[in-house]
Formats: structure tokens, C-alpha cells, sequence
């Protein structure tokens, strides 16, 4: 969901200069000669996953979108890169027209994917391609990293849900693209308002340990919180003395208390301590919920715990580990001539040191097994086999440039949740281990 889906008002700026400098030098020099538009594919995709992951997450496609959507040289841009003569006046009149015109493919949002995966096709001029390298890049390596360590997080707690908590823990605006990437992996609400305002993701929030120690009591805390939010708030009780605090708060709100929260201590032992009090208490429905600097391995080990839902924030807006994906934007194929009709040649880099790439426009699709299990992601070049036809991954995003691949966040998360169902069972495992689906090569000859 977008702010257009709320029928809210957002000022969205030019992402024009969401780009490296170099970008627009490359460009100025094909403009001089006479290659910049030659049609050209550039290709996404990562050459390894984080070491140990079993596979990744697609997250960010609809922001790449919307960027794209905005990708204009304003006057202030312009007068920008005037005043600092980082381009020719020739190429500044090239770009104050700028509009993507070409196509975007890509592997659908929420969807997963593995070594060499063509995760996004742009197809157009290569001045206009080219630009749009570091905004695509910058999207996705954040919001696919932050929704994989979602995914490993949601499978890691089962059935109970998990709070988006890390806006305090990142960059203001990064804060709010990590809260949509852990709704697409799995996550059911966040702390952001930002969020809340621009996805529509659901928003919760009760109080900190300031609140408790403004007050001249716990129980005065409490009362206060109970007298304004309702019996049914979520109380902090690790602020002293965890079961003195548990006690008081089903006193204060009486045994139909919503929920008591845990912050620190051996989380383990701690709930169920309270589980034994709150149910000794009569609040035998009161949840528990716990924070805490959490991962997946640490929510792994809770599954024994009589906890009701996880609040998750450094480790996730940090990717837990792996804040990117390293995924690269890369030529793989372009034109003889500017003439419209000129072929297409496949390109690669071929230099040495694990950096080499395969040339050639290319599809997707994943194989499975006899009982519907993906058994290997396949990528190729030329005509796809007729048993992989119907399997193909890459779906139309942007035609002509216009955007024609928007869809709801609530079904990119669905999806998510339906593909991780299609993978052998070893991909939620969280031990280390490589890609849970090997990727296939069939080049054309």
C-alpha cells in the first residue's frame, strides 16, 4: 500500500540525484559519441548471498518504481549541476527532458532469489538506462537485505507475531523503507509513524522506561497508562523489580491486562516466571511480549518460552548481520547501431578475481520437483524450454515507461509467504548452509 491507497497527500522530490556522479559523465560522453542510444539491457543480480543465507529476498520493488516515476532534472537540479559544471550545457538540455521511455522486468516483489538471479531487466536507450543504476541498486540491496533478516525472523518465531522496533537505530528515512521490507519478510506491525502514514502498515505503541520514572511510583506509572489507554494496554515491567511490577500491574488494570513487556534480563527464565505469576494472578490471557536487541537465533531460542510476540530493532534494520545484498547493475546486452532494428550483442565483463558476468538477456524460472517442490532456479539466455514456459519468474513492471506493476503490499507479502511454502524444507533452517536452490545456466548457441 501507498500513501495514493490512504488518499494521502506527499510531497514526493525529483530522485534524480540519488545517483553517482558518474552516471552522468558516462552519459555526456556517449552523447558526444553517438552511442547513447544504442538500446541496451542492463541486468540485476547478486553473484553470491550472504555467507551462510539460504536464500534472498526481493524487497523494494515498489519504491524503485516510484522512483523511477520521479527521476526528473528539475530547474534546481539543473542549476545544481550548472554551478558545479559536472556536465556540458549540451547534455544538461539532454537531461532537463529526461523521462524514462524503456521497459522494466523483474522478479516479483516478496519473491526469492539465488545466486546469478536476473532479479530486475531495464531496457531502453543506454543514456536512459544507465542513469537509473545507483537509485535501483540503492533500493534494492537495503530493502532486500532488511527483508531477508525479516523472513529469517518470522520463520524463526512460528506463529507469533513480530514488531518492527529499529527507527531509532538507522537513518530517519531508512527507518521507514526497513519498516515496509520486515512487513513484505513477515513482520505484522511497526513502531514508525512514518510508515504507518506511507504504507498503511498497522502501528503500536504504549510506553518506555521514562514514562515509569517520570512518575513517583510504578503503580502511579501504571495508573496513568491504564486510566488513558484502557485495561487492555501493554505494560513495561522490567523497570525495578520484574515481579513487584507484575504484580502492581494486575492490580492497577485488574486480571484482563493486555500484555506485559519485557526488556531485558535471561528472557527465557524471565517468561516464564511471569507466564507462572500472571496465571497464579488470574490474568491467564495477559500476553507476554519481549524485546531486547533480538535476532533469529535469539527468537530460536525463545520458541520453548511462553511469549506471545517479539519486538525487533537493531538487528533487523541492520540486516542482522548483512546490511546488503551486494547486488550489481550490469550491461548484458546492446545494440549494433542506434538504428531501432539493430540487433542485440551480448556483453560481459571478463576480468578476473570472482568478478566475471554472463552476457545475453535473459530469463528465469524455477523448476520443481514431482511433488511441486522448486528444485533449482534455472536462468537462460534465447528460447525458454517448453517444460519451464509456465514456470518463468520476471514479470512486466514498467511498459514504455509507464509503471504497469504497482501492486498492494499486503499481496507482495502474501506472496512472500506462499513461496517460502514452495522451498525444500532446509530453507528456514537458520544454521549456515548455501543457496537452498542451485542456479542452472542454458545459454543460447
Amino acid at each position: 500500500m501507498n500513501t495514493a491507497d490512504l488518499g494521502l497527500p506527499v510531497d514526493v522530490p525529483s530522485t534524480a540525484l540519488f545517483t553517482d556522479q558518474y552516471e552522468l559523465t558516462m552519459l555526456q560522453a556517449a552523447l558526444k559519441a553517438g552511442t547513447a542510444e544504442r538500446r541496451s539491457v542492463f541486468e540485476v543480480f547478486t553473484r553470491r548471498l550472504p555467507d551462510g543465507r539460504r536464500y534472498g529476498v526481493v524487497a523494494g520493488t515498489g519504491r524503485v518504481l516510484d522512483a523511477v516515476e520521479n527521476f526528473r532534472f528539475d530547474q534546481d537540479v539543473l542549476r545544481f549541476l550548472r554551478r558545479r559544471s559536472i556536465v556540458d550545457d549540451e547534455t544538461l538540455d539532454w537531461l532537463a527532458a529526461y523521462r524514462f521511455s524503456g521497459d522494466i522486468w523483474g522478479y516479483p516483489e516478496g519473491e526469492v532469489y539465488f545466486p546469478g538471479s536476473p532479479i530486475m531487466r531495464v531496457e531502453g536507450s543506454f543514456a536512459e538506462c544507465v542513469l537509473l543504476e545507483t537509485v535501483i541498486l540503492s533500493i534494492l540491496n537495503h530493502d532486500s537485505a532488511i527483508a531477508a533478516a525479516a523472513s529469517r525472523m518470522s520463520s524463526a518465531a512460528g506463529d507469533r507475531p513480530l514488531i518492527e522496533m529499529g527507527a531509532r537505530r538507522t537513518h530517519e528515512l531508512a527507518a521507514v523503507a526497513a519498516s515496509r521490507a520486515a512487513y513484505v519478510g513477515g513482520f505484522t506491525s511497526t513502531s514508525d509513524l512514518a510508515a504507518g502514514f506511507r504504507y498503511g502498515i498497522p502501528t503500536v505503541g504504549t510506553s518506555a522506561h521514562a514514562f515509569t520514572l517520570l512518575h513517583d511510583s510504578e503503580r502511579d506509572a501504571f495508573r496513568a497508562q491504564v486510566d488513558s489507554l484502557g485495561g487492555g494496554t501493554t505494560l513495561l515491567v522490567d523497570t525495578y523489580d520484574v515481579a513487584e511490577a507484575v504484580r502492581t500491574a494486575v492490580e492497577v488494570a485488574g486480571p484482563e491486562l493486555g500484555a506485559v513487556r519485557i526488556d531485558s534480563g535471561d528472557l527465557l527464565l524471565v517468561a516464564h516466571r511471569v507466564r507462572q505469576q500472571l496465571d497464579a494472578l488470574g490474568a491467564t490471557r495477559t500476553r507476554i511480549i519481549v524485546t531486547s536487541d533480538l535476532d533469529e537465533y535469539a527468537i530460536a531460542s525463545l520458541a520453548a518460552a511462553p511469549v506471545d510476540a517479539y519486538g525487533v530493532g537493531t538487528q533487523l534494520v541492520t540486516g542482522s548481520g548483512h546490511p546488503t545484498c551486494s547486488m550489481v547493475y550490469k550491461l548484458v546486452a546492446r545494440a549494433e547501431s542506434t538504428d531501432p532494428k539493430a540487433p542485440l550483442v551480448p556483453v560481459a565483463k571478463r576480468s578476473t578475481g570472482g568478478k566475471t558476468s554472463i552476457g545475453g538477456r535473459k530469463w528465469a524460472a524455477r523448476r520443481l520437483d514431482a511433488d511441486g517442490v522448486a528444485e533449482a532456479e534455472v536462468v537462460g539466455t534465447g528460447a525458454v524450454p517448453a517444460g519451464l514456459a509456465d514456470r518463468q519468474l520476471l514479470v512486466e513492471l514498467v511498459k514504455g515507461g509507464a509503471v504497469v506493476g504497482r501492486e498492494p503490499l499486503d499481496a507482495v507479502r502474501d506472496r512472500h509467504t506462499a513461496t517460502l511454502a514452495n522451498l525444500p524444507l532446509s530453507a528456514t533452517q537458520l544454521s549456515r548452509g548455501e543457496p537452498v536452490l542451485a542456479t542452472e545456466y542454458l545459454q543460447e548457441r
